[in-house]
């Protein structure tokens, strides 16, 4: 990569990305500890997975519990197709049985022409290297 005076990614910003980033490790660190702390006080007065709130002085702080279901895949279809209920299961493709059958040649990527979908993020990783 070229360095010139109009480089937006410089030796500052670098040190300063390393230290913000040390920091934010630290300040989650401290965090979750005090979340564990009044998650703790929570459990012992008002019971595990019960929601409560507590005043001190002008702070309030809240624990609400929040539920996630999901249903079993294979437990479920099993059941719904015990029902009869087949109506109800809903069929898709097996990525590894497609991936692999990609790879022992048996399917092509052109015989699956629009029907992958694909999605990108990015990622900045800077880490500090010793110079010598």
């Amino acid at each position: 990569m070229k360095n010139s005076e109009n480089n937006l990614i410089t030796r500052d910003k670098l040190a300063q990305f390393i230290e913000l980033s040390r920091k934010k490790k630290e300040i989650e660190t401290q965090l979750d500890d005090l979340k564990n702390d009044f998650n703790q006080h929570f459990d012992q007065s008002v019971g595990k997975l019960v929601k409560g709130d507590l005043m001190i002085s002008d702070y309030k702080v809240q624990r609400q519990i929040r539920t996630t279901e999901k249903f079993d895949q294979e437990v479920t279809v099993h059941r719904l197709e015990e029902l009869n209920l087949t109506d109800l299961i809903q069929k898709k493709p097996d990525e590894g049985k497609i991936k692999s059958a990609i790879h022992l040649r048996l399917l092509s990527e052109e015989d699956l022409a629009g029907c992958i979908s694909k999605s990108f993020s990015q990622a900045i990783y800077v880490k500090q290297v010793d110079s010598q």
